[in-house]
């Protein structure tokens, strides 16, 4: 067995608090996310909403907080004028991001009613800037947010939602520096639109929190730079800036695919440096928040992430999760939980059926994915206090990556119960690992109460509409607080998920 893998953990040494916000979702105008995922009339499950109740019980036992709406690449050619009022006059467009027909059965008050389902969610918002911009944004705003009184917010009150809806977050567009992107824009295009659009909503509502459009990725050719002029221009507007990532397994490469958090992290401090730059050139104390509104493994070179031809609902991007995908995704979210001091949103890509944690068959079952894991137990149990955690690690070799550290790891100290956390993942393929974990100011530690492991003899092994419970979270043996040293091992290919009190 390799060398044990140790850190410490000390009270006083904490990196900040989680935002609740941190395990946010995302539902988006794509393939079966919202129709015969979130919504299918008809269902055996269906609500009077027609929501299913099979997948809003899964989604509340997920834990997700924010949830943003309707996109992603669909809301730069979205008008939400179309998503309001009766659905017999509702009109079906065609949707050029994912070449899909739209019905415009589900909109934003299908939206509303869904999250209002989702104890302790709130909604994410975006608005059009790709071929709209300040006035339908500030239509939108009204419509929403405004008691009563003008034409919008009488249209709502009309369409039966009398209460304004208090969407309180906001993003500024999609992925804007993108050339896939429908009314792309280069950045000082762009961070022109979006400061002019921030400052006309905050007339409109001054209490909205807004989000501009970060680079789609750390390898796009204009990161950095993009950041550098958008924020130049929105600093003052702005509480947050996007970023996304999405990662995947390429021609066999799967060292480095099991180090991705490796990028994820160097793209977190890279856009904080770029954000903490402008800020001192500007002369401001104010620090912008990081909004990580689309993150997660992506098989995104697969012949089947190609768009159809304009059918309704197609089956789109539905990747079905292996155990070596849930350490990846496990180790992105405690890349996120590291960086909790400015990484105050983030939003998993998707909620349901494309690339999500949980998927469902049209008038059938549905169930979770190895991916669904990870995600309930941070959101379960990974609230409070981020502490520093340097992992002294056996390392391997990776081509993309060079030597990278066996185990990743992060803990959340629970200040009310006294609890913490640890979240760690074991990278190796072959190997289980030692670990200790000297604790130093937690007097009242005392038990282990739960050391759960999700892992499998396969590592492709995962959950199907066949074989729906194929993967579980089980219980790890043999690990023991002594005095004020935790001690553990990690099964080879596995996220671990240790709770002390």
């Amino acid at each position: 067995m390799p060398p044990a893998a140790r850190f410490v953990l000390d009270p006083a040494f904490a990196v900040g608090d989680v935002d609740p916000r941190l395990f946010g979702s995302f539902v988006e105008h794509l393939g079966r996310c919202v129709y015969t995922g979130l919504y299918e009339p008809g269902h055996p499950t269906a609500d009077a909403d027609g929501l299913r109740g099979d997948v809003l019980d899964l989604v509340r036992e997920l834990g997700v907080t924010a949830i943003r709406y309707p996109g992603g690449n669909f809301v730069s050619g979205y008008d939400w004028e179309d998503g309001v009022g009766p659905k017999e006059r509702r009109p079906t467009r065609l949707d050029p991001a994912w070449r899909s027909t739209e019905t415009n059965q589900f909109g934003l008050s299908e939206f509303m009613r869904f999250v209002g389902k989702v104890d302790g969610a709130e909604p994410m918002l975006a608005v059009n800037l790709g071929t709209r911009g300040v006035r339908e944004a500030l239509q939108l705003l009204e419509y929403a947010n405004h008691p009563g009184g003008t034409t919008r917010s009488e249209e709502r009150i009309a369409h039966g939602d009398p209460e304004p809806y208090g969407v309180r977050l906001w993003c500024l567009g999609n992925e804007m520096d993108g050339p896939w992107q429908i009314g792309h824009k280069d950045a000082d295009e762009y961070g022109k639109l979006a400061a002019a659009t921030a400052w006309a909503m905050r007339l409109v509502d001054p209490d909205v929190r807004l989000v501009a459009c970060g680079s789609s990725a750390q390898f796009m050719p204009t990161f950095g730079t993009w950041e550098s002029t958008v924020l130049e221009h929105t600093y003052d507007h702005v509480d947050y800036i996007s970023m996304h990532a999405y990662y995947e397994e390429k021609d066999g490469d799967r060292d480095s695919f099991l180090a991705s958090a490796v990028d994820t992290e160097s793209f977190i401090e890279n856009v904080v440096a770029t954000c903490d730059s402008v800020g001192a050139r500007l002369k401001s104390a104010k620090r912008i928040g990081i909004s990580f509104d689309e993150w997660n493994v992506w098989y995104s070179s697969r012949p089947d992430a190609e768009p159809r031809d304009w059918q309704e609902a197609p089956r789109l991007l539905e990747d079905v999760y292996t155990v070596t995908d849930a350490v990846v995704f496990g180790s992105l979210l405690i890349a996120l939980l590291r960086h909790a001091d400015r990484v105050k949103l983030a939003c998993l890509a998707q909620l349901v059926n494309v690339i999500a944690p949980i998927m469902t068959e049209p008038g059938g079952p549905a169930w979770r994915q190895t991916t669904f894991f990870p995600f309930a137990q941070a959101s379960a149990h990974g609230r409070g206090r981020v502490l520093q955690v340097n992992v002294d690690s056996p390392t391997h070799p990776t081509a993309k990556f060079g030597d990278v550290p066996l185990v990743q790891a992060t803990a959340v100290a629970d200040d009310t119960t006294g609890a913490v956390t640890v979240f760690a993942v074991n990278r190796s393929q072959s190997d289980p690992l030692p670990l200790e974990v000297v604790l130093r100011g937690f007097d009242g530690l005392t038990d282990v109460v739960e050391h759960s492991v999700l892992t499998d003899p396969d590592p492709d092994a995962r959950n199907t509409l066949d074989q729906p419970e194929r993967v579980r979270p089980g219980a790890a043996t043999g690990t023991v607080l002594d005095g004020a040293v935790l001690s553990a091992t990690l099964p080879a290919l596995s996220w671990n998920m240790i709770r002390l009190a």
